[in-house]
């Protein structure tokens, strides 16, 4: 039989108290967790918490133990016998970002363990789920103990969320997402780290990201989210920093899956594009410094960088592959990736300097290629997307080819040039340089 919990923790009261400005005590907010994770908490009821905090906020300690709630509602991974010390990395994501397929390798091959449990995309292309899957046989799915098990051997796992972490977010998730609750700090803070401190990791670097291609287009905003993910994370035990990183601009070359794939291999060879390439160096020496493995970010760029010229990186990444059933040999052969059927040109209408790539239009023809998904329950085409994107700043001459289509036939190539070309503006003058961090947070 069901316990039935003091008066004072009963569903009604718990929403009556948020939705009336109440600091909640950490037994109100458990029972709130625990209800979203047994179901002894109505969907109404729980919907109804959620836009109450939506509304009157929490303050840090609350959203300190919600997260710390969230996490202990399921498994809190034991990676006690793997001597390295542990760091992930997390991105609130943009066009173009696949920082964490370079980032993992690169860090682990500098002698720091990195458990990356990440997500699927909802939006212009996959998640980092997708992007990996786009690798021929390469499971996501493992077990907690498979998961163990590598870390042990690899010192490396890339992995979805298991149904064993974090149980509550998964709910309360999907209500956020029909209530228009989504962007929230608290729960979003509470959302991203309860996942991430259950993986069994001794320190976080977060990406942060701002602009027209961000998840929160104000600076100011994605500050907030900073400085609150930074203060929990540090409050329930866990060193942290985030990088506060412009989105203004697509990140790279290529913006879809398997072609964000063949990006990552060139990077980890060296040859990447140079924005991707500085902002993976940049937040591999705030986890190579948060690790304890260099005290000085100087030496920690060398020693990436060392990991990528001596090929330490790569072959790391090879190892990933096949630890978790995929095909290693992509690693010298990209055309083992999956190949989209048609492909387009995009040509520059005109000669001069590529004074804006508006990111989004560059996103919503990703998406329209059948890059991402609209819904979570859509299926996404691994081999579509864009590459070959030339890049703000840029020199560029009348009839010069600025990106590449690849689509599932010449039909949708071609409906999608007029709108890829749209993303592009020109002008006689080169634009200012943007810096890619603006912050770091600490």
């Amino acid at each position: 039989m069901q316990s039935v919990p003091p008066s004072s923790l009963f569903p009604q009261h718990v929403i009556a108290r948020k939705r009336d400005g109440h600091t909640l005590t950490t037994a109100e907010i458990g029972a709130f967790v625990r209800g979203a994770t047994d179901g002894s908490w109505a969907d109404y009821q729980l919907s109804a918490m959620l836009m109450a905090v939506f509304l009157r906020g929490m303050d840090s300690a609350e959203t300190a133990a919600l997260t710390d709630a969230m996490m202990r509602s399921g498994v809190i991974a034991d990676l006690s016998s793997v001597a390295l010390p542990k760091v992930d990395k997390h991105s609130t994501g943009g066009v173009g970002d696949k920082l964490s397929l370079p980032l993992a390798p690169m860090v682990a091959a500098c002698g720091v363990a990195v458990p990356m449990i990440s997500g699927r995309g909802l939006g212009h292309t996959g998640g980092t789920l997708d992007k990996l899957e786009s690798i021929p046989g390469f499971r996501v799915g493992l077990s907690m103990e498979e998961y163990r098990r590598q870390m042990e051997r690899v010192g490396v796992a890339l992995i979805g969320q298991t149904r064993e972490l974090a149980p509550a977010d998964k709910k309360l998730y999907s209500l956020r997402d029909v209530t228009a609750t989504v962007e929230c700090i608290p729960l979003i803070c509470a959302s991203i780290l309860s996942k991430k401190l259950a993986e069994g990791i001794d320190s976080l670097v977060l990406d942060v990201k701002f602009g027209r291609g961000a998840f929160m287009r104000e600076k100011a905003r994605a500050r907030e989210l900073a400085r609150a993910m930074v203060d929990v994370a540090v409050r329930v035990g866990k060193p942290t920093r985030a990088l506060l990183t412009n989105m203004d601009r697509p990140l790279g070359r290529a913006v879809g899956n398997a072609v964000e794939v063949a990006e990552t291999l060139e990077c980890l060879q060296g040859r990447g594009p140079a924005d991707v390439m500085e902002l993976t160096y940049q937040l591999g020496i705030q986890m190579l410094l948060l690790a304890g493995v260099e005290t000085d970010p100087i030496a920690a760029r060398a020693r990436l960088e060392r990991s990528v010229g001596s090929g330490a990186a790569l072959a790391k990444f090879a190892q990933i592959i096949e630890a978790q059933g995929g095909d290693p040999r992509v690693v010298d052969d990209p055309g083992l990736l999956p190949q989209a059927p048609a492909q387009e040109l995009v040509l520059s209408p005109e000669s001069g300097y590529i004074t804006d790539v508006e990111p989004m239009a560059v996103a919503l023809s990703a998406l329209r290629l059948g890059a991402g998904r609209i819904r979570a329950e859509d299926g996404i085409d691994p081999s579509v997307g864009i590459d070959r994107l030339c890049q703000t700043g840029e020199r560029v001459e009348r009839g010069q080819p600025i990106a590449r289509i690849l689509a599932k036939d010449t039909d949708s190539a071609r409906r999608e040039r007029e709108s890829l070309l749209s993303a592009f503006s020109f002008g006689t003058a080169a634009p200012a340089p943007v810096a890619l961090v603006d912050e770091v947070l600490c």
